[in-house]
């Protein structure tokens, strides 16, 4: 091979590895200047200030009433005065606030009225120079509240003797708690509720009628609770009932001139 022709073959090479080189590897001074701007925005990341905030607790301090409680803790403690918001997560609307309150230092409670539910809450806080806005990872809780028995409808009734099993009307029982249960004597009354989601029922009872009856909870042809309750006097039937979805209430006559007679006044703790 000549001298030109060689010449001529290295200097091809050369162009190949050249253009190979600039297609497939940064420059000395380009790659400086990416690495200089990670490291600037490493540097900014860990100077901006964070806030922490945390949901210590989660609790239903009024079962009749409703009163959900959130307490929780929040690093850096805010200015006084702050102003930390609970919020409830809607499928819908997104993070909904539902009560707000201020801290103490770096710890806050706050307080809500709520139906029972399941839900997901979390406590948050409003951008605060120097600090950027904030919120605790949620939390899910299920708020068990008191309710009247019948807020949702008697599912079905029915017994022996002439059975009545009456509900009274939302504007003479604003709670849906309150019902008679009558029949004929030696009959027998009873009425199914929804109690789905529930984990307590508690029954006052009334007999107005002029003997003995016997007033049972059922979950299917299973027995939860019985009493015996003599003439003209009061009691209560209480029992727990997870995982029952179907609650009967019953009254059968032991021993009447006209047959049971009962007034009714129940609740439920539901989630519902």
């Amino acid at each position: 091979m000549g001298v030109r022709a060689f010449l001529s073959c290295g200097t091809t090479l050369a162009a190949a590895l050249l253009l190979a080189g600039c297609a497939g590897t940064v420059a000395p001074a380009q790659s400086a200047l990416i690495a200089t701007d990670t490291a600037r925005a490493a540097e900014a990341a860990q100077a901006t200030p964070v806030r922490s905030v945390k949901i210590t607790s989660i609790r239903t301090t009024d079962y009749t009433a409703g009163v959900l409680t959130v307490s929780g803790t929040l690093t850096p403690a805010p200015a006084a005065g702050s102003r930390v918001a609970l919020q409830r997560w809607d499928a819908t609307k997104g993070w909904q606030e539902i009560g707000h309150g201020t801290p103490s230092g770096g710890n806050v409670t706050i307080s809500s009225k709520q139906p029972g539910s399941i839900r997901t809450y979390r406590l948050a806080i409003g951008p605060q120079a120097p600090y950027a806005a904030a919120a605790s990872a949620p939390a899910g809780y299920y708020h068990y509240v008191w309710r009247g028995i019948f807020k949702k409808p008697l599912l079905a009734s029915g017994g022996k003797g002439h059975p009545v099993f009456t509900v009274l009307a939302a504007a003479d029982s604003p709670r849906r708690a309150e019902a008679e249960l009558l029949a004929d004597k030696g009959g027998v009354v009873w009425g199914d509720v929804n109690s789905a989601g529930c984990s307590w029922v508690k029954n006052w009872l009334g007999n107005i009628t002029d003997g003995t009856v016997r007033v049972s909870l059922l979950n299917g042809s299973a027995v939860l609770g019985t009493v015996d309750q003599a003439q003209e006097t009061e009691t209560w039937l209480n029992r727990q009932i997870p995982g029952v979805n179907r609650l009967r209430v019953q009254v059968a006559d032991v021993k009447s001139g006209y047959g049971p007679q009962v007034a009714l006044d129940a609740m439920l703790l539901c989630t519902n």
